[in-house]
């Protein structure tokens, strides 16, 4: 924990390294809407709001509004579903389709959550428009802790104020560098924080370890102390908590080896884990495509063309040419497990798997009280964070449900 003092100091600290972009006109009265505030617990499953470890944030579901469950879109990963959130686009259609990915437009490039050139380049992001940037080009003032994309010039706009990803930075920290945006003369009405702590968690021990279980109940007290900020300064704000996708329990047992299950020589592997990519090696098509056409146990293998269209995957270029889905609770691996590896935890799977769920809670001035949403989509959050901000919708694949349902 940092103490009272050394996070005031702290929080000074970071807003003098928060990277600024262009200054923007202003809205026309940027009083007269409450900031909106949008954030992301990654890995944050529904039922771990049952543990008995999340006073704060049961406290704003019960002022304000939850779903009981929230779908992801195909396939569950973090930064696909990041970009849904902000883009009310599934991954076949904003083009972040997985978190590795080629594109035969950016050669010699792979993208990957590690590799810190391709996640700054605008090219892998441009094929939708998230929140910050209408929002921007809107005159509405935005910040971002930490969000997939928000460290790109998206169609050449950047948040007003933003921070590179480092996932040491503590999480009191991070909570600390939005009340000091807010606390400018011209605060962002836009702002985006972000935890990756319970993910991790979920992945290294499991879903249902009581790390995991500490995990969440260290983020909920962050959550408070964002509360206390907020009621201090006498703000009141708009808050939307969401998470990417749920998490299932893996283990060493249940690893599908592709080196071992295709013929040698036959593929190279774009992504694996719960959702495999791969394409065919020069002169090896049809013998990858009678491979993966045998049936396999705990994995279903289809051409991109052949995908379910209850996933809404396989019309984008990204997606590689064959799509190998795993069972949940399996994994696809590419080759040996190494020898740090942990399993716990997995997510990628299809979105109707119980454990893939997600969550939405969202409680301010401009929403119900009490108010309970069976299911909800969140392809219907951009709508909905859109109209809290005032702004026109671009195209997206939702509906305004989930807004009619939530909000006064």
């Amino acid at each position: 924990m940092i103490n009272r003092v050394a996070g005031l100091a702290l929080a000074v600290l970071l807003a003098g390294c928060a990277t600024q972009a262009p200054q923007l006109s202003q809205p026309a009265a940027p009083a007269a809407r409450p900031p909106v505030i949008l954030i992301s617990v990654d890995g944050l499953r529904p039922d771990y709001l049952t543990r008995g470890v999340t006073p704060h944030i049961n406290a704003l579901a019960a002022g304000g509004v939850r779903a009981e469950v929230m779908k992801p879109s195909f396939p569950s990963l973090t930064f696909p579903n990041h970009y849904t959130l902000v883009t009310g686009k599934r991954p076949d259609h904003h083009g972040i389709v997985n978190n590795n990915m080629e594109d035969a437009r950016i050669p010699e490039v792979k993208f990957a959550l590690s590799n810190r050139a391709a996640v700054e380049d605008r090219r892998w992001w441009d094929e939708a428009e998230p929140v910050w940037v209408t929002a921007e080009n809107a005159g509405v003032k935005t910040a971002t802790m930490f969000w997939p994309g928000s460290e790109a010039p998206i169609h050449g706009v950047r948040p007003t104020q933003w921070m590179t990803f480092d996932g040491k930075l503590p999480n009191p920290a991070r909570v600390a560098q939005v009340l000091t945006w807010l606390d400018q003369p011209q605060r962002p009405g836009f702002l985006t924080l972000y935890f990756d702590t319970v993910d991790h968690d979920g992945h290294e021990f499991g879903p249902d370890a009581p790390e995991t279980t500490r995990a969440m109940a260290e983020v909920d007290s962050r959550i408070g102390d964002l509360v206390a900020g907020l009621k201090a300064r006498g703000l009141a704000a708009n808050i939307v908590l969401v998470s990417d996708h749920g998490m299932t329990n893996v283990a060493a047992e249940r690893v599908i080896r592709l080196d071992l299950l295709l013929p040698a020589g036959s593929f190279r592997t774009v992504a694996a884990g719960a959702v495999a990519g791969l394409e065919p090696l020069p002169g090896q098509e049809a013998v990858l495509a009678k491979a993966l056409q045998t049936p396999h146990d705990h994995m279903q293998c289809w051409p991109k063309a052949q995908i379910p269209a209850q996933l809404h995957y396989g019309s984008n270029p990204r997606v590689p040419s064959y799509v190998c889905l795993a069972e949940p609770g399996w994994m696809t691996l590419a080759g040996p497990p190494r020898p740090d590896m942990r399993l716990g935890g997995m997510h990628g799977y299809d979105p109707a798997a119980p454990d893939m769920a997600a969550t939405f809670v969202a409680a301010g001035p401009a929403f119900k009280s009490g108010a309970v949403v069976p299911v909800a989509d969140n392809v219907d959050v951009y709508p909905l964070l859109m109209r809290l901000l005032g702004l026109k919708p671009l195209a997206f694949d939702g509906s305004d449900r989930l807004a009619r349902a939530a909000l006064n």
